[in-house]
């Protein structure tokens, strides 16, 4: 059975909810569940639903924070 792997670069995630990372294309990830999460409407306004509550965009931008690199344990490399 064939099998495929898609890798994304996770760049920005959120300050009150570390969880929820973002790529360079804007794709949303839960790494809790490990889901994409789809940019939803409501009202006028777009956004996400995070931990349950709709957040439109232009106030998820002013909590996006850049992840910063970690020492990994095990090859002593920076990730």
């Amino acid at each position: 059975m064939p099998t495929i792997t898609i890798n994304y670069v996770l760049t920005y995630e959120l300050s009150f909810a570390p969880n929820y990372k973002w790529t360079e294309d804007g794709l949303c990830f839960n790494m809790k569940s490990g889901r994409l999460i789809n940019k939803t409407m409501c009202g006028r306004s777009i956004g996400y639903c995070i931990q349950g509550k709709f957040y439109a965009l232009n106030t998820l931008r002013k909590q996006l924070v850049k992840i910063k690199s970690e020492r990994c344990p095990f090859s002593g490399r920076e990730i």
